[in-house]
Order: structure tokens, then C-alpha cells, then sequence
């Protein structure tokens, strides 16, 4: 019997994009107007984990500031904490919509149509900026298993700002 056959191969880094999604009262994804895609979700923001490293003098609650000088790899068995920005956003969310955030290890998809005349690429959400290059995602860096750890003293949150009516 091979050992490594029963052991899982766990990611030397990952990327998280995590999606601020509106949903109307019928279940319904509403999808905006990109800048170069037709149906991007209200916000979005990604992080490639061995890139978590944060400047103290730089961060904000709102804000971190990733410096990207220094990869560290995720090590099987250790818990890393991911501060990912979600670009800013200002939107009013009529009565009876609701609002989810979305946590994937790819770029948002939408489920509509995707294509547009003068892009290489569909149009799913993105707009031509996707994370899919061979070259910077191999597989023997990427291609293992990543768990997301959440309670028992691991809570994570989304700050939001939220005006009142008046």
C-alpha cells in the first residue's frame, strides 16, 4: 500500500475571489454594467494567498494593503487569516432584494449571454480580466485541495458601510 496514494495533496497557494452579489425578491442574480463587461456583480475582489502579507503602516480596516513583495506558501495543517479587499461600491438595494457574498477559488461566471462582437473573450462577469493563465496557475502549485476555516475562534467578516434612509 502507497501512503502517498491515502494522503491529500493540499495547495501550496490559492486564490480566493470572493463576489458582492444582489439578488431580487424572486431568487433572481441582478448584474450591472462593467466597465467592460455587461454583467458584473455589484463588487468583486481577489487574493492570491501566498500574497497575504499586509503593510502595517499602510492598512485600513477598510483597505489592506498588500505589499506582494514576498510569496508564502500555504503549509499543510496551518491556518493563515486572508484580509481580501472588495473594491468599493456604492448602490442602493431596493426593499425585498437581498444581498450574498460569494467565496470561489475562480473568477465570477455569469449564467447568461456572453458574448459581444469585438471580445476575444465572453463576457461572464469579468470582462478579458481573467485569472486563467497556465503559465502563472500550474497545477503542481495550485492543483491540490485548500479548506476555508470558519468559528471556534476563526469568525471572518465583511465590513459595509450602510447609510440609513432618512
Amino acid at each position: 500500500m502507497c501512503k502517498a496514494s491515502e494522503e491529500k495533496l493540499h495547495s501550496a497557494d490559492a486564490y480566493l475571489f470572493l463576489m458582492f452579489r444582489v439578488f431580487d425578491p424572486s431568487g433572481e442574480e441582478v448584474v450591472f454594467q462593467g466597465a467592460l463587461d455587461p454583467h458584473t456583480p455589484v463588487a468583486q475582489g481577489w487574493l492570491r494567498a501566498s500574497h497575504r502579507w499586509l503593510d502595517p503602516a499602510r492598512f485600513r480596516p477598510y483597505r489592506p494593503y498588500h505589499t506582494h513583495v514576498e510569496a508564502q506558501p500555504l503549509v499543510p495543517g496551518e491556518v493563515f487569516e486572508l484580509d481580501i479587499e472588495i473594491w468599493p461600491t456604492s448602490i442602493v438595494i431596493p426593499a425585498g432584494y437581498s444581498y450574498r457574498l460569494t467565496v470561489r477559488g475562480n473568477d465570477y461566471e455569469y449564467n447568461g449571454p456572453t458574448t459581444l462582437s469585438n471580445m476575444n473573450n465572453p463576457m461572464k462577469g469579468c470582462g478579458p480580466f481573467v485569472h486563467d493563465e497556465p503559465l502563472d496557475r500550474p497545477p503542481d502549485v495550485f492543483g491540490g485541495e485548500t479548506t476555508l476555516h470558519f468559528g471556534g475562534g476563526l469568525e471572518s467578516h465583511l465590513l459595509l458601510s450602510i447609510i440609513p434612509r432618512k
